[in-house]
């Protein structure tokens, strides 16, 4: 681990933002519930998981209507942030019987997309679901503790993060998740540029720790890279991130099928909601509070208030089409102010300070996004909620626990 820093990894102390600024701790409480049980058993118009038989289960995108690594993923982050173990269970048998590859050059890797029935739509990886996955099994054996099979979580975790470094090493064994030359994560394994929004170096911090013991220079090292390569991405005046971006972090304007990756759009929305959490769980990286600053400013400043759900090049220049997620952007900018808003600045805000304000309340007026496309905004709503809510935590190993 590298040197200390002012987050909670180091303190214990998570920030809850949302009483800072004068919500009621119970009203928060029972909001945060109120998501959960929305996103999981709510409506057939509101749900994203369903249930499968006895003991497993998927998270749909239903903008696709399919289940996918980064929602597979992501539901079992949030149930293990939430304490339900039999959700992220069903999750996670669902992901390993339908999803994980056994033979051929991605085998140890999960098929990014599914039909809601298992069967693979594709038999390439997505290297954000795979991250996400090890993360979460880690906060479950530390949690909860280990099981038997695929539920010894810890186990899945090294094996998963094993694969995503190691392979390639041998001739006809696939290629590995993060480039081994500069250690960082690739869009897709046999590819040469990057996903901004795929960096978490406050996940990497902890690989560093739990991770086969050959590998955890390797994760110091992805920590360092990441945090290296975000500066490189995000705009110096607006913050704003592109999609995708090349391994020298400008954006990515080559050819690529489907529409442009050069645009502040879908994917790019998680950038600063990961950097705002790096600095909530660790706080070494000053640069991190400007960047949260800049694109809240952005927002508040530099655009009109209507205009939220345009869609931008990262310098600022609005295009003509619309985002196709609006309720994930008030999220993330509302995430921001875990790096943006000092903890001590309730009362006398200075101009940052009442963006960041701005950006919180915003956000807790907004309500969960209903219709087909509400799987990605409301994920990425709920994971802001549970930040902002001192509710996103490091589940560290018992034995390790203060």
């Amino acid at each position: 681990m590298s040197a200390n820093g002012s987050g909670a990894f180091w303190t214990g102390a998570y920030r809850n933002v949302f009483a800072e600024l004068g919500y009621r701790p119970e009203e928060i409480e029972a909001r945060k519930n109120e998501i959960f049980q929305t996103l999981f058993y709510g409506s057939e118009e509101e749900r994203i998981y369903h249930p499968v038989g006895d003991d497993m289960g998927y998270m749909e995108d239903t903008g696709n209507h399919d289940a996918r690594t980064e929602g597979m993923s992501y539901g079992m982050m949030m149930c293990v942030q939430m304490d339900r173990k039999e959700e992220f269970d069903r999750i996670w048998k669902w992901a390993k019987t339908h999803m994980y590859m056994e033979t051929g050059e991605n085998a140890g890797y999960f098929a990014w997309s599914c039909q809601t029935d298992g069967t693979k739509n594709s038999l390439g990886p997505a290297p954000d679901g795979e991250e996400y996955f090890a993360m979460a099994l880690f906060f479950a054996s530390n949690r909860w503790g280990d099981g038997e099979g695929i539920f010894c979580y810890s186990d899945q975790a090294r094996k998963l993060l094993h694969d995503c470094v190691h392979k390639g090493e041998r001739p006809g064994t696939g290629e590995p998740m993060w480039d081994p030359s500069n250690h960082l994560i690739r869009f897709v394994p046999d590819c040469d540029f990057s996903d901004p929004s795929y960096h978490l170096p406050h996940y990497y911090e902890l690989f560093a720790l739990w991770a086969d013991g050959q590998d955890r220079d390797f994760w110091r090292q992805a920590a360092q890279a990441g945090r290296d390569y975000l500066k490189k991405a995000c705009h110096p005046v607006t913050g704003l991130s592109p999609e995708y971006a090349e391994y020298d972090g400008s954006p990515f304007v080559r050819e690529y099928p489907g529409s442009r990756r050069d645009w502040y759009y879908s994917d790019a929305y998680r950038t600063v909601a990961n950097v705002a959490l790096d600095w909530a769980w660790f706080g070494k990286e000053p640069w991190e509070q400007k960047e949260a600053e800049r694109l809240q400013r952005f927002y508040c400043e530099a655009i009109k208030p209507e205009d939220w759900d345009g869609v931008f090049l990262t310098d600022g220049t609005m295009l003509e089409e619309k985002a196709m997620h609006p309720t994930a952007i008030v999220a993330v900018n509302a995430q921001a102010a875990l790096a943006a808003l000092s903890p001590d600045a309730a009362g006398s805000f200075g101009e940052a300070e009442k963006n960041a304000v701005h950006c919180v309340r915003r956000f807790w007026e907004t309500p969960l996004r209903r219709g087909s496309r509400r799987y990605y905004d409301n994920c990425l709503y709920f994971f802001a909620f549970l930040a902002l809510s001192g509710s996103y935590r490091i589940y560290m190993p018992r034995k390790e626990r203060k």
